[in-house]
């Protein structure tokens, strides 16, 4: 007996996780604006259901506004802000939380359909669990993150920012690949050092968007807004880089080392997509192998442009979310050139139960 996926299981399932994957692109993007605008601290409470709804009232308004104002960064920051002042950043921050809920239902609603009908099972069905674990783990990160500037700081920490930001794109990485497995695909012979390749490519990634959120963390990308050189020099003395004690604290709360550390991997990037793509045409690992890696390779070059301009402009909102945009754009270049190599399990994508069976011939 054999089994035959049903295709508008298989299309219903993909078309659910494009437009999870998309909200999930936008969400990163609004996170980035709402910390550029100083925003992400308006909302000093964590109401999952009450905050769904923003305030209705001008006492609701006043109440929300005096919340702030109890904390460290209206009184070192904002003093004197007006409400309408306040209004202005707290939208942004409202927004940022009601699209993560929205992402919630639109994940959970039609999960527990196809769960009901018995449309996924087996690998399919434990990783999109695990998705769904993930989501509810980033809501707790979130309000983590949002926490560590409610009472000494005036600003989150940027660990926690880089954290949150990492899970978010974990997230979305996770739904891109899951989606490419539901795509039929030719079998290939790739060798084994393309896989092992692609997937260090993902890795120096997250590395680098990780750097990328302790820049925008520490404001790091308005200081030192020169290029190739740095404080003046390629490579900064090791009394700039390491002064603070103990050494390791520099890798996450100095600038300069933070700046430094960022270069450095978007140099690393290029130079190993680089290696990569010319590896898959030597390798003549097939003319999607190929086209993936070259479309990688393109788009890391324009990141690399987009990081220069942002860093040479100081920074502008507008650059720095194209450049925030583009990174989602290297990810999942990254993601979809690693399955492209990855070979596939005989594994049925979605649940049997769901499934005509026919004969085996």
């Amino acid at each position: 007996m054999t089994t035959v996926p049903r295709t508008q299981d298989v299309a219903a399932i993909r078309i659910w996780l494009l437009i999870v994957a998309a909200l999930i692109a936008l969400m990163v993007l609004v996170g980035g604006a709402t910390r550029l605008t100083e925003s992400g601290l308006s909302i000093v409470q964590w109401k999952p259901v009450e905050g769904t709804l923003p305030p209705l009232t001008q006492q609701a308004w006043t109440d929300a506004f005096e919340g702030y104002k109890a904390i460290p960064q209206y009184q070192q920051m904002n003093a004197g802000m007006t409400l309408s002042q306040f209004k202005g950043i707290f939208w942004w921050e409202w927004s940022h939380r009601l699209l993560g809920r929205v992402i919630g239902m639109v994940y959970l609603l039609p999960f527990l359909w196809f769960l009901w009908r018995g449309a996924v099972s087996g690998p399919l069905g434990r990783r999109l669990w695990v998705i769904f674990g993930l989501g509810a783990l980033q809501g707790a990160v979130g309000w983590w993150m949002v926490a560590s500037g409610l009472t000494e700081r005036t600003e989150v920490s940027q660990v926690r920012l880089a954290t949150h930001l990492v899970l978010a794109l974990l997230i979305y990485a996770a739904i891109v690949w899951t989606l490419r497995r539901l795509k039929p695909r030719e079998e290939g012979q790739a060798p084994a050092r393309l896989r092992w390749t692609s997937w260090a490519i993902i890795a120096v990634t997250y590395l680098q968007l990780y750097l990328g959120a302790l820049v925008a963390g520490l404001r790091a990308g308005r200081v030192y807004n020169t290029w190739p050189l740095i404080d003046g020099t390629f490579i900064p003395p090791s009394g700039q880089l390491l002064f603070e004690a103990p050494w390791w604290r520099n890798l996450f709360d100095n600038m300069l080392t933070v700046q430094f550390e960022h270069r450095m991997t978007a140099y690393a990037l290029v130079l190993l997509v680089a290696f990569h793509a010319f590896d898959v045409m030597r390798a003549r690992a097939g003319r999607d192998a190929v086209r993936g890696a070259h479309r990688l390779f393109a788009v890391v070059l324009v990141q690399a442009g987009l990081g220069i301009a942002t860093l040479l402009l100081v920074a502008p909102i507008d650059f720095a979310l194209t450049h925030q945009a583009v990174a989602i754009a290297v990810l999942t270049f990254a993601v979809l050139q690693a399955e492209r190599l990855s070979p596939r399990r005989a594994v049925v994508a979605v649940s049997q139960a769901a499934m005509p069976v026919g004969q085996a011939g």
